[in-house]
């Protein structure tokens, strides 16, 4: 095999083949003008013969002719497929969906029944061919290409009229095998549709061309849709984009001493990832927040014995058992990963020759995946009624490819290594001051497949040059340059790809260098449309739009001259024969109902006509335009049939449209061939193309998240390398103060609390006094810290825990016969299994769905339990009588929600506070919740009557701190933890800023010497003029602060504004018609009434000393803002 990578093995090749096998002129591109016999197999085009082309020799038939095989008969390997889509059907709903299954046949893979209408599987037959096709992807929808409709027959055509929601052809006829299908232009709806519900799709097309009488056409396998892996072919002929999924895995559990293991297999990427150790918890959260396309479980999951509950028949483990079985799946057996790599093979029909590369990383010191619980319970995994920590990270315009990266990030919490240089690099990005590029973001898994197929598109082509260019935009810019270093390492862990600095660099420059060369950039304009004035512009801007602006015109130069000379042909054609016509008609003065012609475009027939009505030559004799009149005849479409009576034309234009058409074609196939070639060229680079796709989705990211966290007035936490708490001093452990909760803006002025943690801590408080709210604010300032990111609070020092795990209130799982308590009971197993003395343990309410007394020493044993582990952690109760257990704890320590006395009544104060608080508020919660007045009093009755004794908090607990009641009630400046809000002229244009930037500067310098003339204060005291590029953004560093910008239009005017969100205001401008490109100049300023007044002075001054200005009208408001100026 030829190895070609950057640093690792992406494209492998066949070491009997040359390199010059896989040049383009080896793909065909399926024209009228090109019949092919190429069949496309897993990306590779093979030569090979139709089923069609099977015939049987003359002469002595009977020795060379084979038994016939029963159309009935099944072979043994056919038969597990026919079991899979029976039951597949078994789901089916729709009356009309239900008639057609009852027509099925299931001894073929069709499903068709010989015995009805179009129902024979003889050799020859469509229905023959189709068969062979099916047995190659006996488990994938076949849609084949019939003309102007894609058809599906027998099982296929059930499935689409159940899942996408089209009608069966014939209506439900019961003498005709089940038939449907979509019209060509619904291919894409149809295919979607499909694979949102889980199937797979295998697309038959026909070679477009001219085919012999009673011949059939040629057929082949154009490629495949799968869940997350959509159908690219023909792609790069179009200008559209397609939306592209993440690419969905195949999911492999396997189950081994060290815990669960999951396998996960992309296709699409040709990568493998293996995760081990991990709890049954951590695989079901995988399972919950990953869509996978099937699911495999090993056998060895049989012989599991750590669970708790029974695995079906199959012996034990509840909770991945539950998840499972609701799921479809199949059993496997082997080595849980080359063998499920083999079941991959098998699934998509890829040859054994392929190779998948490994992506996993070595988890290290790497913390362990969030629990299902926890990922719930702070909003990682979007859950109703549980503020989301995913939307309060990034911007709301900040979506997709990010988000998705964020939020795999809180999933998997990475190293302590990485963590701390997504840290470093946040930081960095929070304080620059440079404009940042836009980020293009560009799916990976987008990108291999479509390089793959060569099926890119000029457009996509534009896009993949944005995404090195701005690598190389970040190299070259020196605050930029060491962003760039920091991003190497996050991005290697995402992409499994160990690409270093230089090698990124080089690679980028290279592959741009090569796009560029080639493809035609959006700020060339050399490849006009033809346009002449006989002829409707309309014909030309469809006929050429198809293949100009694609390609620099000095590669397609020769066909690109061929296209003028045939359109100037035709132009005179029509002009000779058309124009004579024309100028007859016009000539003549007739009554209503009189003769009526025009050169006219018949766009379904791709040709120009003479368009003509009640006209009789024969009464022109002699007249101007007798000759041409003559030469007319009807106009035929392209099986020879007359288009209409109104339609003629000539053969010498027809004979110039034959020309043009053919011209067009050849410049079309030219322009697909090149950018095929060119995508063979970037396979050699399809490391650093992935490499620097992620690297700048995680910049988005981050820079993103900088800005927010700077929004929010959060924190970069000082992150420590733990080594366990049981011996630290109290210059260690976690404290964070000012904590925040991180559903709340820092202007509504919410409570903060200060922690200090060294051990475990025991909390008391009232209903609603904040304990749940205090948890998840703890958990998610941990949780960010480990993953380098910024902390809702003034101040944190975090240590990097192993683990973090936070367990609220549990429900009953009737489907597992479990109830509440045997779930929590479950759960809190999982966590003390799974805690060391390097995690961060939050259990909300422990032990409340039982029994009060037995609950109790549960509880107190588990608290015992945590204490001896050395965790760090927060158990949160309302079983007092823990307090009265004999425990044996050294560490724990007794923290409360205070609680103050206003009116003679008890109110929370959701502060942190020291000893233990037995107020409930229960009575209060109650009344609060329109429980009615007369059952709250009976319930203070008898609870003075029952438990009145138990009242003297001191009797019980005469060494112990006393709870906290006085808070003071200056103190009480927040809101409640539970409240419910959660919240070319390129050179032109750069003198023009060169020009603009100086008169800027003297204008605003001299002002502000007039201010301090006057002897008035102002902080500012130089203007510093910066740059906002076309296709940049303003830095994080903007945020918060007034500016001043003036800019660009592309039509040379000014448009002068101030604002305090300029990136905002930037997305704004550019969001207008004509402004994507615009480019801004901008400078700070303290204040947004000293940034009023400048704006009105810039309006005022620049359009004075001759700068265009598109808002000169603003400049009359100049004393707006400034009233407080001068006083």
């Amino acid at each position: 095999m030829y190895r070609v990578a950057t640093r690792n093995v992406a494209v492998f090749f066949p070491r009997c083949c040359s390199l010059a096998h896989y040049t383009p002129s080896l793909f065909p591109i399926f024209t009228s003008f090109a019949p092919s016999r190429f069949l496309r197999i897993n990306g590779c085009v093979k030569n090979v013969s139709s089923y069609t082309d099977k015939k049987v020799s003359r002469g002595s038939s009977r020795a060379t002719k084979k038994p016939k095989i029963p159309n009935n008969v099944l072979d043994d390997k056919d038969l597990p497929h026919i079991l899979w889509w029976k039951e597949r059907l078994q789901m089916c709903r729709k009356f009309s969906t239900v008639q057609l299954i009852e027509r099925l046949d299931f001894s073929n893979l069709l499903g068709l029944d010989s015995n009805l209408k179009n129902g024979s599987l003889k050799e020859g037959t469509l229905n023959y061919e189709m068969l062979q096709f099916k047995s190659k992807f006996p488990r994938q929808v076949l849609l084949c290409r019939v003309g102007d409709f894609y058809e599906a027959w027998g099982i296929d055509a059930c499935v689409l009229v159940e899942y996408a929601g089209l009608n069966p052809f014939g209506g439900l006829r019961s003498d005709s095998i089940p038939r449907a299908g979509c019209p060509v232009v619904n291919l894409r709806q149809t295919l979607d549709d499909l694979t949102q519900n889980g199937f797979s799709v295998c697309i038959v097309e026909e070679v477009q061309g001219p085919t012999q009488v009673r011949s059939r056409k040629r057929r082949f396998i154009s490629g495949h849709a799968h869940p997350g892996n959509p159908y690219v072919y023909g792609l790069a002929a179009v200008d559209h984009d397609l939306n592209f999924p993440e690419p969905m895995p195949v999911v492999g559990i396997s189950h081994s001493a060290r815990g669960y293991c999951i396998n996960m297999v992309l296709e699409t990427m040709k990568t493998y990832s293996s995760e081990d150790c991990l709890t049954e918890e951590a695989v079901v959260t995988k399972l919950r927040t990953c869509q996978y396309h099937y699911l495999f479980l090993h056998t060895s999951l049989r012989r599991n014995s750590c669970g708790t509950c029974n695995w079906g028949e199959f012996g034990e483990g509840g909770l991945l058992w539950g998840e499972c079985s609701s799921r479809h799946f199949d059993w496997f057996d082997g080595n849980p990963v080359s063998d499920l790599l083999a079941k991959v093979k098998e699934l998509y029909s890829i040859d054994d020759e392929v190779t998948f590369r490994n992506t996993t990383v070595s988890s290290g010191h790497r913390a362990r995946p969030l629990t299902l619980g926890t990922s719930t319970q702070i909003g990682a995994i979007p859950t109703e009624g549980i503020p989301s920590l995913l939307k309060v990270l990034l911007p709301s315009n900040c979506n997709g490819l990010p988000v998705l990266y964020i939020r795999e990030l809180l999933l998997n919490p990475p190293s302590y290594e990485i963590a701390s240089k997504i840290q470093a690099t946040c930081k960095l990005m929070s304080s620059v001051t440079c404009s940042i590029p836009e980020f293009t973001c560009v799916s990976s898994a987008k990108l291999v497949k479509l390089l793959e197929w060569r099926e890119v598109n000029h457009m996509e082509f534009c896009r993949i040059k944005n995404v090195l260019d701005e690598i190389l935009q970040m190299y070259s810019t020196s605050e930029l340059n060491e962003i760039l270093k920091h991003l190497i390492e996050p991005t290697w862990v995402a992409t499994g790809l160990e690409i270093d600095f230089e090698t990124l660099v080089a690679g980028c420059e290279i592959a741009s260098s090569k796009i560029g060369e080639i493809v035609s950039l959006d700020d060339e304009n050399d490849q006009k449309i033809n346009s002449f004035s006989f002829i409707p512009h309309e014909f030309f801007e469809d006929m050429e739009s198809k293949w100009k602006g694609r390609i620099k015109r000095i590669h397609i130069d020769d066909v690109f001259t061929a296209v003028e000379k045939a359109a100037e042909a035709l132009h005179i054609a029509v002009t000779e024969d058309f124009v004579p016509v024309v100028s007859r008609i016009k000539a003549i003065v007739a009554p209503l109902g009189g003769p009526k012609g025009e050169i006219s475009y018949a766009r379904e027939q791709e040709a120009v006509w003479f368009k003509g009505k009640r006209f009789t030559p024969n009464l022109w004799a002699g007249s101007p335009g007798e000759e041409q009149i003559k030469q007319l005849r009807h106009a035929l479409d392209s099986k020879g049939r007359k288009v209409g009576e109104e339609w003629f034309t000539t053969p010498k234009v027809e004979a110039a449209l034959t020309r043009y058409h053919e011209a067009n074609a050849k410049a079309k196939e030219r322009v697909l061939e090149i950018l095929r070639g060119l995508a063979a060229e970037l396979q050699y680079s399809i490391n650093i193309l992935v490499f620097s796709s992620m690297l700048l989705v995680i910049a988005k990211a981050l820079f993103a998240h900088a800005s927010e966290g700077r929004r929010r007035r959060w924190v970069f936490p000082t992150l420590v390398e733990s080594h366990g708490f049981e011996s630290l001093d109290k210059t260690h452990g976690m404290k964070i103060s000012g904590l925040l909760p991180y559903w709340f803006h820092i202007a509504e002025g919410v409570v903060r609390n200060d922690v200090d943690m060294q051990s475990l801590f025991l909390l008391t408080g009232p209903n609603g006094g904040g304990k749940s709210s205090f948890l998840r604010s703890i958990c998610a300032a941990a949780l960010l810290g480990i993953c380098g990111l910024m902390v809702p609070a003034e101040s944190a020092l975090i240590p990097y825990f192993d683990s973090i795990t936070l367990h609220m209130k549990s429900y009953d799982s009737p489907a597992d016969k479990k109830s509440s308590f045997q779930v929590e009971m479950s759960e809190l197993r999982s966590i003390i299994g799974g805690t060391t003395n390097r995690s961060l343990v939050l259990v909300d309410e422990i032990c409340r769905g039982t029994e009060t007394a037995k609950g109790t020493c549960i509880a107190g044993s588990i608290i015992e339990t945590l204490d001896g582990i050395g965790c760090l952690g927060i158990v949160s109760t309302h079983l007092h009588g823990i307090f009265t257990l004999p425990l044996n704890k050294k560490n724990t320590v007794h923290k409360a929600m205070g609680t103050t006395s206003i009116d003679g009544q008890i109110m929370p104060t959701w502060k942190l506070t020291d000893g233990v608080c037995k107020e409930s508020l229960a009575f209060e919660t109650a009344k609060r919740e329109g429980i009615p007045e007369h059952i709250v009093r009976r319930a203070e009755y008898l609870y003075q009557l029952v438990y009145a004794k138990e009242m003297l908090f001191a009797e019980n607990f005469p060494n112990e701190e006393k709870f906290s009641t006085c808070i003071n009630v200056n103190n009480l400046n927040g809101t409640h933890l539970h409240s419910k809000r959660f919240l070319s002229g390129a050179n032109q244009m750069e003198v023009l800023r060169e020009e603009v930037e100086r008169a800027v500067t003297v204008i605003c310098q001299d002002h502000i010497k007039d201010l301090k003339c006057k002897k008035i204060a102002l902080e500012l005291t130089e203007i510093k003029c910066l740059i906002i590029g076309t296709r940049e953004l303003p830095p994080p560093s903007v945020v918060g602060s007034s500016s001043v910008y003036v800019m660009f239009r592309p039509d040379k005017k000014l448009y002068v504004g101030e604002t305090d969100d300029l990136e905002g205001r930037v997305r704004r401008h550019r969001l207008k018609e004509g402004m994507h490109d615009a480019s801004f100049l901008y400078f700070l300023v303290p204040g947004k009434s000293l940034a009023c007044q400048f704006e009105s002075l810039l309006i005022n001054q620049l359009s004075g000393q001759g700068f265009q200005l598109s808002n000169i009208a603003d400049g009359k408001h100049r004393n707006f803002g400034t009233s407080n100026l001068y006083t």
